[in-house]
């Protein structure tokens, strides 16, 4: 049976911090540690940790949704979901690529920034992955690209990690070129950021290649990500579509999206 941390949130309003600020606090024995929703390598460190405030105390759902959303788009074609070869991009602990594997797919590629993320699933999730690359998509080296690429995926999938930070633009559209043409991809972001007022460089970018000749949107579904620390919901936008073709840097620098 998995242990059960001790932890609180906060007991003033979180309203004023943004989602990637919020925090809660750690009790271990006489200690009490504050530690921020996105400070990932320190919630990973701690076993069953992410999946107790993200999963048992929040509701999180956008596993399951981007799935299922993935399945949905594949169904619309000739394809098998069996024979998806996927690039699980910004891995974690492994929480989608389960998710994934119970569906059968054909192989599953691991990658995440941080060595935290790879030594959790090694510990929780066994085996899950064919194999797993600790390594930053902003600074490719031509040995990882390749050992990458290698795997001929035919599929990416992102779950919350887009739009704070955590995977850059200039990140996602790496990953996004290593998958083969006529492949899938298949992501959530939270929905403010199909607001035109959302001035970031991430929103700009999404706003313009899911609705460029570069991509093939074929299901977008605003759903319950998770509750706030406060019990309301926080909604995100799912989306599934095809790759049609690499997104040349030009494209972006064109619309006025800076890649650095």
């Amino acid at each position: 049976m998995q242990r059960q941390h001790r932890i609180q949130f906060p007991q003033t309003k979180a309203h004023s911090l943004s989602q990637d600020e919020v925090f809660f606090y750690l009790q271990e024995a006489e200690n009490q540690r504050k530690i921020r929703f996105h400070d990932y390598d320190k919630i990973y460190q701690v076993q069953g940790l992410y999946e107790q405030i993200f999963y048992d105390r929040l509701k999180c759902t956008s596993p399951g949704k981007v799935t299922s959303i993935l399945q949905s788009a594949v169904k619309q074609s000739d394809d098998n979901f069996t024979e998806l070869r996927v690039l699980d991009f910004g891995a974690g602990n492994g929480m989608m690529g389960e998710e994934l594997k119970k569906l059968g797919v054909s192989r599953l590629i691991g990658v995440d920034i941080i060595p935290e993320a790879y030594d959790a699933t090694v510990r929780d999730r066994p085996g899950l992955y064919d194999d797993y690359y600790v390594t930053d998509f902003t600074r490719l080296d031509d040995d990882s690209r390749e050992k990458i690429t290698a795997w001929q995926c035919n599929c990416m999938v992102t779950v919350a990690a887009l739009g704070f930070g955590d995977i850059p633009p200039k990140a996602f559209i790496s990953a996004f070129n290593i998958i083969e043409s006529e492949g899938w991809i298949a992501f959530n972001i939270k929905e403010t950021f199909f607001d035109t007022s959302d001035k970031t460089e991430f929103s700009k970018m999404i706003r313009e290649i899911i609705f460029s000749k570069y991509v093939d949107v074929y299901n977008i579904e605003r759903y319950r990500h998770r509750l706030s620390i406060e019990g309301e919901p926080l909604y995100y936008f799912a989306i599934a579509g095809r790759k049609k073709a690499d997104i040349p840097a030009e494209y972006l620098e064109s619309k006025g999206i800076i890649m650095a």
